[in-house]
């Protein structure tokens, strides 16, 4: 396994550490080995070498069969030209770079995290779904884009083989859940979302046993928290994915359980959260998404479905167990630092192994 490791800013290099100690127990147990290599993505690269996203780190990503990122970002680097932001020339040029057009984000309920979520019990019992963000076109690559003293302007663009490729993707994943697809655009107002839609019901005439609804964005958000156990595969636009999947990440009551995965020419996995720069080098930050991104890197990327079964087990047995870090209300005993969730999972991974 050859992965590029960016970690990143803020809380990412944290994060990363304990994703790796779970790392190597997988290599450990199954005799496969990794080459990790490091690279400098984000504002900390912007630090060392005057740009976000370095030649030696996009040499780093080329030749990797997957890349494992923390988060890049935070309020240091707000002042800096748009290409020289972490956000816009680190991030949004790595996901260019590798060709990344699905964002893959799941979202799982936990029993006994169930009271921290801010809707009711009755509201969050049935929720499983996932959302799949188109994420190499629309308004965020759209052409024209600037700023000026007068005016800023971006342009929201889909064309055919964009939205197709994206609409198999949801509607192959639908195929092995409950096989339904919500697409969602504004289809009442924006041209764009006018083909969206068309396009998208184009290709579901080849998923016969998929049942395809459309949604605005607008009713969405709404449906989203008062019947969000309706939906199983929600797909949808680059903006309208960036908004709404926050939003259901929301309901589990803490962003820092949640993994992504994004697909391309080489995949890459990151966590769902942002930076935290106001708790980075604290050791409180939680590292269960990016052990959670590991699994699905392991699944998605390398075929090892019963190593990432197991992460995933043994972080649903230590949340059981009532551990926690200082995002997630519980028993102060229990509450541990970024370090020490990290071994506690571990641990209960050997333990199941």
């Amino acid at each position: 396994m050859k992965i590029a490791i960016l970690e990143g800013d803020g809380i990412g290099p944290e994060v990363m550490r304990e994703a790796l100690k779970v790392l190597d127990i997988v290599e450990k147990k199954t005799k496969v080995e990794s080459e990790k290599n490091f690279g400098y993505i984000g504002g900390e690269a912007y630090d060392r070498f005057g740009t976000p996203f370095p030649e030696e780190t996009k040499k780093i990503c080329r030749n990797a069969d997957a890349v494992l990122l923390g988060c890049v970002g935070g309020p240091k680097w707000d002042a800096l030209p748009p290409e020289s932001k972490p956000e816009i020339g680190g991030l949004l040029a790595l996901r260019k770079f590798l060709n990344l057009y699905a964002n893959l984000r799941p979202i799982k309920i936990y029993d006994s995290l169930k009271s921290l979520s801010p809707l009711k019990e009755s509201k969050i019992s049935n929720i499983d779904l996932i959302t799949v963000r188109e994420l190499s076109y629309g308004i965020y690559y759209g052409k024209p884009k600037g700023i000026d003293n007068e005016k800023g302007f971006d342009t929201m663009i889909y064309d055919k083989e964009t939205v197709e490729r994206i609409a198999r993707v949801a509607f192959e994943i639908a195929k092995n859940r409950r096989k339904m697809v919500t697409s969602v655009d504004k289809a009442n107002v924006l041209r764009s979302s006018m083909y969206w839609r068309s396009i998208v019901t184009k290709i579901s005439k080849d998923y016969p046993d998929v049942l395809l609804n459309h949604m605005y964005v607008d009713n969405a958000a709404m449906q989203l928290i008062i019947n969000p156990s309706q939906f199983d595969v929600i797909l949808t636009t680059n903006m309208f994915g960036d908004i709404l999947s926050d939003e259901s990440a929301a309901l589990v009551g803490s962003l820092g359980m949640l993994p992504s995965a994004s697909l391309g020419n080489t995949n890459l996995y990151e966590p769902a959260g942002g930076s935290a720069p106001d708790i980075a080098g604290k050791n409180i930050a939680n590292p269960i998404a990016q052990i959670l991104s590991l699994a699905m890197m392991l699944e998605l990327s390398f075929d090892m479905i019963d190593a990432a079964r197991k992460i995933e087990s043994a972080v649903e047995f230590v949340i059981k167990e009532g551990y926690r870090t200082r995002d997630l209300p519980g028993n102060p005993s229990k509450i541990l630092s970024t370090s020490q969730m990290g071994d506690v999972i571990c641990k209960k991974l050997e333990d199941i192994w």
